[in-house]
């Protein structure tokens, strides 16, 4: 697709993207964007052109421009389907027709001279655990004499509540944390040694739901709006002591960056892939499965490439997450996050975090720099990076992900 907006080659988000985020300008306020190119358009002004109110008009013929002039998109995702779909129909237009280029050009603003801010108001954070190499390489070797992979794990998407109010946006630095945890027998309160990082997919829900009733994996696409990328920031030493019999706590909650651009599911049309067969058949509120996305996600330590996990090959879809998660009747809030787990493949390069990447600490990555790691040490900084293919053989960038390690206070 051709735009009047000028896209550099190989920009991270081309004109059939159009991610949606917060930003703010100087001393303004937030409001919603997309980008495209090196450049963002201000939905907030866009919307004050009247260009988009056939998009935003909903089901009882009221224009709501202010869900631009927002500080989240939770007031625009609450519209709902039908809204948000017309409304990238129309941007596409937008974006398009170079009649429109007088009404928008003062709405278009280079994205080096904006703030980008967390672009959801997250209700809850959920976190999935969905790739059977990582579970199965974190079973070895956290359970050593014990089978790799549980057995409820091929039964049910397991997972785990996290911390909404520790989601943080792509950028902000992460406090070392502090806790207890075992050092030659010997438990000990102090910094984690084992700071880790998980590479993750995350899905936004738009739509919410009722109390007591489940969603259908069919109706995967009228809930979740979009994606962003995901760093579940993990001390393993508190982890490992913590861990049985409730599962993480301290040593995941104290910190999780999400990409400040949510990617539209229907920007990731052409990604769509079958998910891979899944033995024993699933409970029937787990099908049909859905399909899993072709993402390639890179992940950079101190700007060294160390790993390049496969999204293809999660075993529970995105769709039947969603489904699990309110299959007892929990209900879904508009801003709901839940994450894919940690991406890894079956190759040593495709593990998504470091506890798999360096065999629990055994095998140091070298680094560019000449430098050897296991874990995250103070100053380090971490960027997750994906792409996915897009129509007509063109590329979907999902941006990045990125945090550096402060010491602990």
């Amino acid at each position: 697709m051709t735009s009047w907006i000028e896209v550099p080659a190989g920009a991270t988000f081309g004109p059939t993207t159009l991610p949606y985020g917060i930003v703010s300008r100087g001393a303004g306020r937030p409001h919603v964007a997309v980008a495209i190119g090196d450049r963002v358009l201000s939905l907030a002004a866009a919307a004050g052109t009247g260009l988009l109110d056939d998009a935003l008009r909903d089901e009882f013929g009221v224009v709501d421009r202010a869900v631009f002039d927002a500080p989240s998109l939770n007031p625009f995702l609450a519209k709902g389907y039908d809204v948000w779909h017309a409304v990238r129909s129309r941007l596409l237009e937008l974006v398009a027709g170079a009649e429109y280029e007088p009404a928008l050009r003062s709405a278009l603003v280079p994205r080096a001279e904006v703030d980008v801010h967390l672009p959801i108001e997250v209700a809850d954070y959920v976190d999935f655990y969905s790739f059977e190499e990582h579970a199965a390489n974190v079973g070895r070797l956290f359970r050593p004499n014990q089978p790799p992979v549980m057995p409820n794990w091929h039964r049910l998407p397991v997972g785990y509540h996290g911390r909404a109010g520790t989601v943080v946006v792509s950028g902000t630095d992460i406090v070392r944390p502090s806790g207890q945890r075992l050092i030659d027998d010997e438990l000990r309160y102090g910094p984690s040694i084992r700071l880790d990082i998980e590479a993750e997919v995350g899905f936004v829900v738009g739509t919410p739901s009722r109390l007591g009733a489940p969603v259908r994996t069919s109706d995967f696409e009228r809930y979740v709006f979009g994606a962003v990328l995901v760093n579940d920031w993990s001390a393993r030493d508190l982890q490992r002591f913590e861990q049985v019999p409730l599962g993480p706590f301290l040593g995941k909650s104290f910190a999780t960056s999400i990409s400040p651009w949510v990617v539209p599911l229907d920007a990731l049309a052409a990604a769509r892939v079958t998910a891979p067969a899944q033995d024993p058949a699933p409970a029937d509120y787990l099908l049909p499965p859905g399909y899993g996305y072709d993402l390639s996600l890179a992940v950079d330590w101190n700007g060294t490439t160390v790993s390049r996990p496969p999204f293809a090959g999660m075993y529970w879809t995105p769709a039947q997450q969603l489904a699990h998660l309110t299959g007892n009747g929990a209900r879904l809030r508009t801003g709901d996050l839940y994450a894919s787990g940690t991406v890894s493949g079956p190759r040593p390069d495709g593990s998504g975090c470091f506890l798999e990447l360096t065999w629990g600490g055994a095998e140091p990555v070298t680094l560019g720099d000449g430098s050897r790691r296991t874990f995250l040490e103070d100053g380090d900084t971490v960027s997750i990076r994906a792409t996915a293919p897009g129509p007509d053989g063109t590329t979907v960038g999902l941006g990045e992900v990125t945090g550096t390690i402060l010491p602990s206070r």
